[in-house]
């Protein structure tokens, strides 16, 4: 996957296109990955002992990878990733500016 846990990326394509978001976990069997405040849906949850109202809750739901690209940590803007050997640890690389991604 070109993304990680921790990154913070902007959805390219989708109901939420445009926006940012810091990605809260990866999944990369299903290539998912839960971003912040994206893909907002409504769960209806019954009384249990840690929530005894019940109710219709707000949360994230996992979307596509292919439909977010890391943003550039020099500019701002989305870009593509490539890699690079540094010190013998393989990172991963902005294209448009050339900063690395990994800290």
């Amino acid at each position: 996957m070109h993304v990680k846990k921790g990154d913070k990326v902007m959805v390219i394509s989708g109901k939420d296109k445009g926006k940012q978001g810091v990605i809260l976990a990866s999944y990369p069997k299903k290539d998912r990955v839960l971003v912040e405040g994206i893909n907002i849906v409504k769960k209806h949850s019954k009384p249990s002992q840690a929530n005894p109202q019940g109710g219709i809750l707000s949360q994230e739901a996992p979307i596509h990878v292919s439909n977010v690209m890391p943003l550039d940590p020099k500019s701002g803007e989305p870009t593509r990733v490539g890699s690079k050997v540094v010190d013998g640890k393989k990172v991963r690389v902005a294209k448009k500016s050339g900063e690395t991604l990994d800290k």
